[in-house]
C-alpha cells in the first residue's frame, strides 16, 4: 500500500510538471520588449554622455603624457610661437548670423600655420579647459567645424590662442543640448566669480568670471580684445534647440595663479565618474528577464485537501445539528417532585 501511494504521488507530480511547462507567449514577449526599449530610451542620454566624457578624458590623459615626453624646452618653444602669433594677430572674429558655429576671420601676419600652433599630439588638442562650478573638464581643439565641436571645445580661429597675455582675448566655443554629449550645455549655470582654468603645455591660466552676456550672433563687438585686460570668453548657443542667441561667459586673468590650480596641473580628469546608468541597465534587464521567465508558466492549480480514513465520519458528525445538554438525573427527580407537589396543592384547593 505504501509503495502504491508513493507511485501515485510521483505520477501526480509528473503530471503537474507537464501541465506547468514553460510556454512561449507573444503577448509577454511584446511587453518585455517594450520594457527594455523604454529602459534603453531612459538611460541613453546618460550613457552616451558618459561614453563621450570617457573618451574625452582619455584624450586629455594622452595629451598630458605627450607633453611630458616632449620636454620642457619644446613646450617653451611652442608657447613662445603662440605668443608671437597672438602679437601679430589682426582683424576680429565674428559669428555668422543664424549659424550654430563661429566664423574666425582674424589673421596673423606671420608665417605660422594655425593648425600647428600648440599642437603637441596627433589628436590636435591644444589645451585643456576646466570649469569646476559645472564639473567641466574638456579638451580644446583648433577651429570650430562641426566635426571639431562634436569632439570637444573649439578655439575660434581669429582670436588669440589660449596662452594669456595683456591685450588678448581667447574665445572658446562649444555645442549645447547634444543628446550624446554635455560640452557647454550647463554653461548658463556659471555665475560671476566662478573660476575658469586653462592648462596648456605645462602652464596654468586661471580666470575669474567677470561678465555674462546674451547677445545676437552679429554682435561681434563683445568678443573683441581690450588693451589692458587678459580675457577668456566661452561661447555657446542659446536657448537650447532654438539657437537664436549666444551666451558669452567672460573671465579675467587672475594673478598670481592660485596654488590649488598649480597643484592640480596634469592630474587626471575626475569625470565622467561612476557609470550609475550601467547599474540601472543591468538591474532593469534582470528584473524584466525574471518577470518574462516567470510569466511563461501557467498559474499553479489549487490543491485539494487530502482525505483521511475518518474524514467521512467527521463530515457526517459536523452535519448533525447540535442537541441541547441533557440535565443530570438528580436535577430531573427534583423537577418531577416539584411538579407532583404542585398538582396535589391544586387538587386540594379545588376540593
Amino acid at each position: 500500500m505504501a509503495g502504491t501511494a508513493v507511485r501515485t504521488r510521483t505520477a501526480g507530480h509528473a503530471a503537474e510538471s507537464t501541465r506547468r511547462r514553460w510556454r512561449f507567449s507573444l503577448f509577454n514577449t511584446l511587453i518585455a520588449a517594450f520594457a527594455l526599449f523604454g529602459l534603453g530610451a531612459l538611460i541613453y542620454p546618460s550613457a552616451a554622455s558618459w561614453v563621450t566624457q570617457y573618451n574625452q578624458s582619455n584624450v586629455i590623459v594622452d595629451q598630458e603624457r605627450a607633453d611630458r615626453e616632449s620636454g620642457a624646452a619644446a613646450a617653451r618653444e611652442k608657447l613662445a610661437e603662440a605668443r608671437e602669433y597672438n602679437r601679430l594677430l589682426s582683424g576680429v572674429a565674428r559669428y555668422q548670423a543664424g549659424s550654430n558655429i563661429a566664423e574666425g576671420i582674424g589673421t596673423s601676419s606671420s608665417d605660422f600655420d594655425y593648425f600647428e600652433m600648440l599642437n603637441n599630439d596627433p589628436t590636435g588638442m591644444m589645451a585643456r579647459l576646466k570649469v569646476p562650478a559645472i564639473n567641466l573638464d574638456l579638451p580644446v581643439y583648433h577651429g570650430t567645424s562641426d566635426a571639431t565641436l562634436l569632439r570637444g571645445v573649439g578655439h575660434l580661429q581669429g582670436t588669440a590662442l589660449p596662452v594669456g597675455g595683456v591685450g588678448t582675448r581667447s574665445v572658446l566655443t562649444g555645442h549645447s543640448g547634444l543628446a550624446n554629449a554635455t560640452i557647454f550645455t550647463h554653461l548658463d549655470r556659471v555665475k560671476e566669480g566662478d573660476k575658469i582654468v586653462v592648462e596648456v603645455l605645462g602652464e596654468v591660466l586661471t580666470y575669474r568670471v567677470s561678465e555674462i552676456r546674451v547677445v545676437l550672433p552679429d554682435e561681434s563687438m563683445y568678443i573683441k580684445p581690450e588693451a589692458d585686460r587678459d580675457l577668456l570668453t566661452l561661447v555657446t548657443c542659446t536657448p537650447l534647440g532654438i539657437n537664436t542667441h549666444r551666451i558669452l561667459v567672460t573671465g579675467e586673468r587672475v594673478h598670481p595663479t592660485p596654488a590649488e590650480d598649480l597643484d592640480n596641473l596634469g592630474k587626471g580628469p575626475e569625470v565622467p565618474g561612476f557609470p550609475w546608468w550601467l547599474v540601472i541597465l543591468v538591474g532593469g534587464t534582470l528584473l524584466t528577464g525574471l518577470w518574462y521567465w516567470r510569466a511563461g508558466y501557467p498559474p499553479r492549480p489549487k490543491r485539494r485537501r487530502r482525505s483521511g480514513p475518518n474524514s467521512g465520519a467527521r463530515r457526517a458528525a459536523a452535519s448533525v445539528p447540535a442537541q441541547p445538554p441533557v440535565p443530570f438525573p438528580s436535577r430531573q427527580r427534583h423537577h418531577a417532585e416539584q411538579q407532583n407537589q404542585g398538582q396535589k396543592h391544586g387538587k386540594a384547593a379545588h376540593d
